[in-house]
């Protein structure tokens, strides 16, 4: 049996979600030992979580103006659905407006949002009772730039005198950029304050990547290890690509300079010839976003897919496109970002084509593993793409080192194991 472990973080842990990418961390735990509070406010499915607690934004807002609104909601999994399609959330009404909103980042609403998440509002006796029922072990931090998540995660491991494992993908705390607005250096050092006093409260952390391990490690005298993110795609056999009309596909998202980097790519194809086209899937709404994808020429933009159909695409696709931004804002954002997409494009068996700076962490690994071309610059890319779709022997050397490198670093099994020995070092050694 494994320790008892409270997750806090914005999304349920599901398999079928954007926090799928907790796999490598808790696919063999036991349901009655995982339970997390959340802040999404979406109505859960049935997970990986025996028992989840919810506080959104509407319900602290109503509790302002109504002092008998209970600010959280408790879901079993027994009570829970099991589609995802009946998991939705109006997208008209005031609230998922505010909720919009809420989810832009900004230093504005990191404040409003943090007078918005008083302590007597969502530390309710309700909380304590269920947090009580559960009796947690450790507290797993999915780390966020908000403060509430925060703020949640230290009280319960005060309440019980447990050890904090933090979650660490991006770097909320060290990335700083000049700013004139008093507000930016106002949330960022009451943020920095209280990341102070979460990393030294005492626990461990499980890093995206070594990169950003070493510079937390050191920085806050940690002994955090890198958990990469794992793939349980099944790879199909080795397949030469289709160069009359090959399949290459993008997944995800097309903001921080995505999208721009994938019209540098579709260019560079109907360069080579004009019926090359790239497939591009994401849940991105914004028309400022989707607009320059639509109207690019060799690009079929198709919108938001359920995760099942994602990995039907990814299957039939020839070649995976992998894509970071070059401008510095960008940049600066995706420095140590390592995303599933880059274990499972490892993982399926198609030729995996990836550009951006190599400042970005996904850019940076794909370069130390070289599995394919990884391009830094606009200008190599059709060069590079002619090499890939024309060279069979490139395609194979390709396909037989993402096999090595997929079981040395994206193993499901392997990713499980370290972060388990992560909590049980971080339960052992907590003084008390």
């Amino acid at each position: 049996m494994h320790p008892k472990l409270l997750i806090v973080g914005t999304v349920p842990y599901n398999r079928q979600l954007s926090s799928r990418a907790f796999e490598s961390y808790f696919k063999n735990w036991e349901k009655e030992n995982l339970a997390q509070i959340f802040s999404n406010p979406k109505e859960p499915i049935k997970g990986h979580c025996g028992t989840l607690y919810q506080i959104t934004d509407k319900r602290m807002l109503d509790r302002y103006f109504k002092s008998k609104i209970d600010t959280g909601v408790v879901y079993n999994y027994n009570e829970l659905k099991d589609s995802i399609k009946q998991n939705t959330i109006p997208s008209r009404n005031i609230y998922s407006k505010l909720y919009g909103i809420g989810s832009r980042k900004s230093p504005l609403i990191y404040l409003l949002r943090k007078i918005l998440w008083k302590k007597k509002y969502w530390c309710t006796e309700k909380l304590n009772t269920w947090l009580d029922s559960f009796n947690p072990e450790c507290v797993f931090l999915a780390f966020s730039d908000d403060f509430f998540i925060l703020d949640i995660a230290l009280f319960v491991a005060e309440r019980f005198n447990i050890p904090i494992v933090s979650c660490i993908g991006d770097d909320y705390y060290f990335n700083e950029h000049q700013s004139l607005s008093p507000l930016y250096h106002i949330y960022k050092k009451q943020y920095k304050l209280l990341v102070d006093k979460v990393l030294k409260h005492g626990g461990s952390a499980a890093y995206i990547g070594d990169k950003i391990r070493d510079k937390y490690n050191e920085e806050f005298s940690l002994n955090g290890k890198t958990v990469y993110l794992s793939s349980e795609l099944s790879r199909h056999e080795y397949r030469p690509i289709n160069t009359e009309a090959p399949f290459v596909s993008y997944c995800g998202n097309i903001r921080l300079g995505r999208a721009e980097s994938l019209c540098y790519i579709a260019s560079a194809f109907g360069k080579i010839n004009k019926t090359y086209m790239i497939d591009v899937y994401s849940n991105e709404t914004e028309d400022s976003f989707c607009r320059k994808l639509k109207e690019h020429p060799n690009i079929r933009y198709h919108g938001s897919i359920p995760y099942e159909e994602v990995k039907n695409v990814m299957e039939r696709s020839d070649i995976l496109l992998i894509v970071e931004g070059f401008e510095k804002k960008d940049v600066e954002i995706t420095r140590y970002s390592l995303s599933t997409k880059v274990a499972d494009s490892l993982a399926i068996g198609g030729a995996v084509l990836t550009l951006g700076s190599i400042e970005c962490g996904a850019i940076e690994y794909m370069h130390q593993i070289n599995c394919g071309p990884v391009c830094t610059s606009v200008n190599c890319l059709e060069s590079e793409i002619r090499n890939l779709l024309f060279n069979q022997k490139y395609q194979r050397e390709n396909y037989d080192r993402s096999i090595m490198v997929t079981n040395m670093n994206h193993s499901l099994a392997k990713s499980n194991k370290v972060f388990e020995s992560i909590v049980v070092e971080a339960i052992n050694n907590y003084k008390k």
